[in-house]
């Protein structure tokens, strides 16, 4: 924090423009951390939080409902695969990567098998900065590391991109699966651990190996979710329905703080008993606040109206053709285009703060960290605008080089 230069200063936000107090305008190539997938301000989702906070800015869950959260909830299992149909909203994605956490060791506790405590998570993976949140994160490459010791223990393993990395991860599997109680990934991208990519058939190994031994598969679709991968939500490129789904980042078109942590029947139904210790006893303050019900709402209404997968298979074609340059460039290790998210590893970490500063030089926001430079935009952004933010991501990582 001493050495950070100082941030800069945000007036307003347009479509994908920000605006800096100093007049300055920079086209968003993060879309505020992956969350104005819409743009920022769109009309649709403005209207809807101001008659929202017009009629009722909050009220709380415990013994009352409101008409957002209630559609809502509906709207979310009618979109998600399968049978994921009982919704928990909380405030932020972490905590809903706690509450799945929760979810999933209660749900074998409420069996008899309190054994189930721990969990398998993946190197390179990133659930968030809460405590159980930290425990299944990379202990190694995150930012988490001066924790080890005090945090849970976890089973850290590779994800296997061949055989030999497939029969590695059975066979720990088989040799903890009675302490185990649940499987969480990032579905095809892990994000903030390093933009990391695997393909649906990896996924879908990794998910059959789980079941294989009796555990519940977590998917933390916070990043991934709502179109960015190029489906609705990336457990859909592998025909995998998950036990327990998280959603946060998207789900309100950037607007305002939500998240839920939505599970399969057959985990609800773990909790459903006379037995008042059976229930999930978890309470949010902020859950399901009407002002984000309304508008993660009006955020779907945009899914349902407007041509947004389209919009990001548009940007893949864009980002691929226009990254592609840069493949074997000097101090460039890797190239790849996912969705709306396009990615150029650098073969070692620059000097981030310049690097950024660079990007605000050349008229865009971008966020490089580690040795990632990477483009996540709104899926609204036009042709001329997205070619903006590629050549200055060309520019900026030719003088790395």
């Amino acid at each position: 924090m001493k050495s950070a230069p100082p941030p800069q200063e945000a007036r307003r936000t347009d479509g994908v423009w920000i605006t800096l107090a100093d007049g300055r305008r920079l086209i968003d190539g993060t879309a505020s951390w992956w969350t104005a997938c819409h743009g920022y301000n769109h009309p649709h989702i403005r209207t809807a939080v101001e008659a929202q906070l017009g009629a009722m800015p909050h009220i709380m869950l415990g013994g009352l409902v409101h008409a957002s959260v209630l559609v809502l909830a509906r709207r979310l299992a009618g979109v998600l695969p399968g049978d994921l149909d009982h919704v928990f909203f909380s405030e932020s994605g972490s905590v809903s990567v706690e509450i799945a956490m929760k979810m999933a060791l209660q749900f074998w506790i409420n069996q008899g098998e309190s054994a189930r405590r721990r969990f398998v998570s993946f190197s390179n993976a990133y659930h968030g900065d809460t405590f159980a949140a930290m425990s299944v994160c990379d202990p190694e490459e995150g930012m988490h590391a001066m924790f080890r010791g005090v945090l849970p223990e976890q089973l850290v393993l590779d994800l296997p991109d061949s055989p030999n990395g497939a029969r590695a991860l059975e066979l720990a599997l088989a040799r903890h699966a009675p302490e185990l109680a649940a499987l969480i990934v990032e579905p095809l991208v892990q994000a903030a651990g390093g933009m990391k990519f695997h393909s649906p058939d990896v996924l879908a190994s990794v998910v059959e190996l789980a079941r294989r031994h009796g555990l519940l598969v977590i998917f933390d679709e916070i990043a991934t979710g709502f179109g960015r991968t190029g489906t609705m939500f990336a457990c859909e490129q592998a025909g995998i329905v998950p036990d327990i789904i998280t959603l946060s980042k998207a789900l309100t078109g950037g607007t305002l703080p939500l998240a839920a942590t939505v599970a399969r029947r057959h985990v609800f139904e773990r909790f459903l008993s006379d037995d008042p210790d059976k229930e999930l006893m978890h309470g949010p303050t902020f859950a399901g606040n009407p002002l984000g019900c309304a508008a993660a709402n009006a955020s779907l209404d945009l899914f349902a109206r407007e041509p947004r997968l389209e919009q990001v298979a548009a940007i893949e074609a864009r980002l691929a053709d226009g990254l592609a340059d840069l493949r074997g460039c000097r101090g460039v290790s890797d190239v790849r285009v996912k969705g709306a998210i396009g990615v150029v590893e650098l073969d070692r970490q620059p000097d981030l703060d310049q690097l950024r500063m660079r990007f605000v030089e050349e008229g865009v926001w971008v966020r490089p960290f580690r040795n990632v430079v990477y483009l996540m935009p709104a899926f609204v952004i036009a042709e001329a605008e997205l070619d903006e933010l590629i050549r200055a991501v060309g520019t900026v990582v030719s003088e790395v080089g």
